[in-house]
């Protein structure tokens, strides 16, 4: 079991101090960018906004299966090291990962999300024939369109609505949570809810600080009516795009297309500003999972599992240590995964699954965090 690192340690490893932490958490406002016909918005240099304290609930659905699939090319560290000259000790001891699977050539994110999704259908034991809705969480689609659902929708023969959602690395919860509210309203019996993404399409191999991070994945689950106790007993999404410049991708979107001055610059590969995700991310993360406890009366006992967006093993262990999480109530894959972005949520709950660590009855909560900025945590009763 991995020794939990005191927080100023962290912060000071990610480039901040308790008190620099703080003193940004203090300040709550956020001025609106400027905005230029054809130039890149200015982000905010204020403080990013707190998560707030509106939640919501959604009662009556229950996930019925969860799927997950992992390309088979498995790069090690030491892979990275011999190709691309990274440190692997550097790795492990900033992320605490220590490979990754990225796709083999011709594999996309349809592909992944697919193999996810027949697994998920297969453990719900039901027929297609009765899911109504697809959806997929990703920011790495097949194209621009169609969009990636459409692709799964017509390979897995289901007669079906289906869509994309992009929410980054909070794709899933997000995509879970909007799979719900159709079920809950009556205008889906079943729906599939997928979490996908290959992040090692736009990596830049010479950013050593960014590119080791991220892997490729997909995870689905199956939603469907439950007993009125079942589901979402307090839920938030939240936002704030101050920080979009925080982890994004310049080029490949109608405000800067693909051109060769863009491909110059680097800017169709993602850029990661890690010491303020780093921040963010752990105030975020603690705040809301404390509003979930708070508003449902909960103590971190009363929780069977906490499931974490895998992005940092640095970022989990600041958040367990200021809610007092014992790490025997956690599941995290991140030292084999990397961060998979919208897949990792579902990567996680599989396994939880497939170890019979949910039962029916359980309590377990989610969180997922990232690009946008967003957040999305949910505490599930099962």
């Amino acid at each position: 079991m991995e020794q939990t690192t005191p927080l100023a340690s962290l912060l000071e490893v990610a480039g901040a101090t308790p008190a620099d932490d703080r003193a940004n958490a203090d300040n709550t406002t956020t001025s609106k960018p400027e905005v230029t016909a054809g130039t890149e918005p200015k982000q905010a240099a204020t403080s990013l906004r707190r998560p707030g304290t509106r939640t919501q609930a959604l009662l009556g659905v229950k996930v019925y299966g969860c799927g997950a699939y992992a390309p088979s090319n498995v790069v090690t560290n030491e892979v990275l090291r011999d190709r691309f000259g990274f440190d692997p000790e550097w790795i492990v001891q900033r992320t605490g990962i220590t490979e990754r699977r990225w796709v083999n050539p011709g594999e996309a994110t349809s592909d992944l999300s697919t193999e996810a999704a027949r697994r998920a259908i297969e453990a719900a034991g039901i027929s297609p024939e009765e899911i109504d809705l697809v959806i997929v969480g990703t920011l790495s689609p097949d194209h621009s369109f169609p969009s990636t659902a459409c692709l799964v929708q017509d390979r897995l023969g289901l007669e079906a609505g289906a869509f994309d959602l992009q929410a980054g690395c909070s794709g899933f919860m997000y995509t879970m949570t909007t799979a719900a509210q159709f079920v809950a309203n009556g205008t889906a019996r079943y729906a599939l809810a997928i979490g996908a993404d290959v992040c090692s399409k736009f990596l830049n191999m010479s950013d050593q600080k960014s590119a080791p991070l991220f892997g490729d994945g997909a995870g689905a689950v199956v939603i469907g009516p439950g007993d009125p106790h079942q589901g979402l007993i307090c839920y938030q999404l939240g936002a704030d795009g101050a920080g979009g410049s925080f982890i994004h991708r310049p080029a490949c979107g109608s405000r800067n297309v693909v051109t060769p001055e863009e491909l110059t610059k680097g800017n169709q590969y993602l850029q990661m500003d890690g010491r303020n995700v780093f921040k963010w991310a752990v105030r975020t993360v603690t705040e809301s999972v404390e509003l979930m406890l708070n508003k449902t009366g909960m103590s971190v006992h009363d929780i069977s599992l906490f499931l974490f967006h895998q992005a940092n093993m640095r970022i989990i262990d600041a958040v367990a240590e200021q809610v007092g999480i014992p790490h025997e109530k956690m599941i995290n894959n991140l030292s084999r995964y990397g961060n998979t972005s919208a897949a990792s949520i579902p990567l996680v709950l599989d396994e939880a699954m497939q170890a019979n660590r949910i039962r029916t009855g359980d309590t377990v909560l989610m969180c997922g965090f990232g690009t946008g900025l967003t957040w999305g945590t949910g505490l599930i009763r099962w």
